[in-house]
């Protein structure tokens, strides 16, 4: 077990009341029992659903190394062998933890924020700056005010890059996981209408995500999309923040790293990116699609503000793998003509992310491909603007040139209504009803595109189609 916490470092910094033996050090940190590994120290945090206190026998038979547990359930805990530091708020306990990872570390840190592609621009930088030193990065969607402290927390430190991702749902979530996080180099991906149900306009979106630039360090820099519509207003926040040092990405000609060419492929895109309008880099992106490749010049830039190797960097890139959920790809039934293609994209959904799964479907080039079929289900969060997002598909899907669309959920029975009949493949009401038609519908040559917004439960007929 490797050494991530000395227990001085670590009784210091969550301020606890320490009860019982304690032990020499601690090896990571964890808030979920199912994957604690021995010699980590729990953190029995209080969620809305669940009480991390409830599992602490659960902690001490996977080996805890102690457990940190609020003050006014040391009573509840009867004769539980196991170290504990005892303190008012486990929560601001373990953010404290966090705060002092982050003084410690030697790392160039960044922070990805966005409406879109946030996820997998994280993924991205996690394998492309691995090629030049160790990374730390947030395991899965650690995004919000327990997932941000909690990387925090676990960042070794000897960590040579750190990549945080911030994500919101309102205005004034992202302020105070910047604060935590403090990043040499901060990037907005881009400004779309997800979330929309809880502001009045873009704009306002676009106000939220440029809260990330609060906690840029001195000297730091910021990396926006140049291709936004919001971009001049992304920019003048910027400024108004006193970011020293604002570059940009895109197709634009101004952009810092600026996207000359793209050659988009089933499976990937050829890239020619110039640098500051000097040093040409032609790479390869071994994941589809025009917003993958969009997000790699995000990643290059960052790899060169860094000081990363650029050569290791460019040759990361052909080393990348779509995850489940996000583009990942099965292939049933066997290969060529009789195979049946299913991307999953079922992770999650807005307009944007939508428009360039279809776009993704589109330019498929299966070996046989007779059949583009899209599987769309509803996008959740776009409030009263709900309705006219909803029937906005359908001009992306035709488009696409899609053969046939099935449709899942409250919100897309109104797009439903306005889709050609010849393109409806069925409408169901949720997800479960959906399974058996799509089995019965799908023939060798099909490729089938699953997007909808995580609650609506498509990873579930993922799976369904892949065991069956």
């Amino acid at each position: 077990m490797s050494m991530l916490w000395t227990i001085d470092e670590f009784m210091s910094a969550v301020d606890g009341r320490p009860v019982g033996e304690m032990p020499e050090d601690i090896g990571g940190i964890s808030i979920d029992t199912r994957t604690l590994e021995k010699g980590d120290a729990f953190f029995a945090i209080k969620g809305d659903n669940m009480d991390g206190h409830d599992y602490l026998p659960n902690a001490m038979r996977a080996g805890a190394a102690l457990a940190v547990v609020d003050e006014t359930k040391l009573v509840s805990l009867g004769s539980l062998k196991l170290p504990l530091l005892v303190v008012s708020d486990v929560l601001d306990a373990m953010r404290r933890l966090g705060e002092v990872a982050r003084m410690r570390s030697k790392a160039q840190i960044i922070a990805v924020t966005g409406s879109v592609g946030k996820t997998s621009t994280k993924e991205m930088l996690r394998t492309v700056l691995g090629a030049s030193g160790k990374v730390h990065a947030s395991a899965a969607s650690y995004n919000n005010h327990w997932g941000v402290p909690l990387t925090l927390a676990r960042m070794p430190r000897d960590a040579q890059f750190g990549v945080f991702e911030i994500g919101m749902n309102n205005g004034g979530e992202i302020t105070p996981l910047v604060a935590m996080v403090r990043p040499h180099i901060a990037i907005i991906t881009n400004i779309a209408a997800a979330h929309i149900g809880a502001f009045d306009t873009i704009e306002d979106i676009a106000r939220a995500k440029a809260e990330i630039y609060s906690g840029v360090v001195p000297g730091g820099y910021a990396l926006i999309n140049h291709d936004d519509r919001r971009y001049t207003l992304l920019r003048d926040l910027a400024h108004e923040a006193k970011i020293e040092h604002l570059n940009s990405f895109g197709t634009k000609r101004g952009s810092e790293f600026w996207i000359r060419e793209m050659k988009p492929s089933s499976e990937g895109t050829k890239m020619s990116v110039r640098i500051k309008g000097e040093t040409d880099v032609d790479y390869e992106v071994s994941l589809p699609g025009e917003h993958m490749a969009m997000n790699s010049a995000a990643v290059l830039g960052t790899a060169v503000l860094a000081g990363a190797d650029l050569e290791k960097t460019k040759e990361a890139f052909s080393r990348l793998t779509p995850t489940e959920g996000r583009g990942a790809r099965y292939v049933l039934g066997g290969s060529g003509a009789m195979g049946i293609t299913i991307i999953d994209e079922s992770y999650n959904a807005n307009p944007a992310s939508m428009e360039a799964g279809l776009k993704l479907l589109a330019n498929f080039e299966g070996v046989k491909t007779k059949r583009r079929i899209a599987v769309l289900g509803d996008m959740l969060e776009l409030g009263r603007q709900s309705k006219k997002l909803h029937e906005a598909l359908a001009a992306p899907i035709s488009a696409a040139g899609v053969d046939l669309v099935f449709l899942v959920g409250p919100e897309m029975e109104h797009l439903c209504k306005i889709l050609p009949k010849d393109k409806l493949g069925g409408y169901f009401k949720d997800a479960n009803s959906l399974i058996p038609r799509l089995k019965e519908t799908m023939k060798g040559g099909d490729v089938l595109m699953l997007k909808a917004s995580k609650g609506i439960g498509f990873a579930k007929v993922v799976e369904e189609l892949l065991n069956g």
